[in-house]
């Protein structure tokens, strides 16, 4: 069971790596046992939002893995499935709570109803599901006891790397037929909808890109503020993810702020800087 248990990690390993090069060079600070949880939540995470992009019948397969979710709830592992396994492994190890997974779900499932949002709350909503929720997952394993205090920070942290990634995947996002980007800062801008579609790169867009743009960079800085009550062990693995992750956003203004047809990403040399120099 322990050579099982052993492989389920190593494929959730597997699994980061090849879709998250950001948070496996982050955490792979980490102690062996704490990376090793970290590997297990984030595929619980990929899995949800595969399906979400890349299902071919998202509705019905979201409601498989909803069923599997409820057995796992109940103790009742399905055991072929490394990710289950893994994850019930970190269950056994960590005070874990499960709401922030449920809420991981429900966000996830916003994408099958809306594709459109009218306000920045409405998309600081959808965020917290999608990815505060990543953090509140992580916390009782990256800082065991400190829930409670390091809890707004984890949420504003996600919400700071959610805001990121709308901005990062514009372009992406639009070929799904989705638009985050909330219709009160087109107007506010006067930036259109014909234009968006036209992928017009123009002062107003860049107005809206650096509004939403400031608005992650507060929330990095109020993360950071509680970075010194976290332990030492995954002190620079949570401050790595937030520096690497802000880092997109300088990206994408030396790229001309073309969120459209070009892909922003951090290479790895200024990676390997960021952590450096942290």
């Amino acid at each position: 069971m322990l050579d099982q248990i052993a492989k389920a990690y190593d494929d959730c390993e597997e699994v980061i790596k090849k879709n998250s090069a950001t948070f496996y060079k982050a955490f792979s600070f980490l102690p062996s046992e704490e990376k090793r949880a970290v590997w297990a939540i984030y595929t619980f995470c990929r899995r949800v939002d595969d399906i979400m992009d890349e299902g071919l019948e998202p509705e019905k397969e979201i409601l498989v893995f909803e069923k599997e979710f409820d057995l796992f709830k109940k103790g009742k592992i399905i055991k072929h499935d490394f990710m289950w396994l893994a994850l019930a492994d970190v269950f056994s190890k960590y005070q874990m709570d499960i709401r922030p997974f449920e809420d991981m779900i429900i966000g996830q499932k916003m994408d099958l109803i809306k594709n459109r949002y009218e306000t920045v709350e409405e998309v600081l909503h959808y965020s917290y599901h999608v990815a505060s929720t990543v953090g509140l997952m992580l916390l009782p394993i990256l800082a065991p006891g400190k829930t409670e205090i390091l809890r707004s920070g984890a949420i504003k942290l996600g919400l700071g790397m959610q805001i990121t990634n709308i901005l990062r995947d514009i372009g992406e996002d639009l070929l799904k037929g989705r638009i985050y980007v909330p219709s009160e800062l087109f107007e506010k801008h006067h930036y259109s909808y014909k234009e968006f579609l036209q992928f017009d790169v123009n002062e107003r867009f860049i107005n809206i890109v650096e509004e939403l743009a400031r608005l992650a960079d507060s929330y990095y800085s109020e993360a950071l503020e509680t970075i010194d009550e976290y332990p030492l062990y995954s002190r620079t693995p949570v401050k790595g993810a937030a520096y690497l992750y802000r880092a997109i956003l300088d990206e994408i203004r030396k790229n001309g702020y073309n969120t459209f047809q070009k892909r922003n990403y951090v290479t790895k040399e200024v990676k390997d800087q960021i952590i450096a120099m942290m």
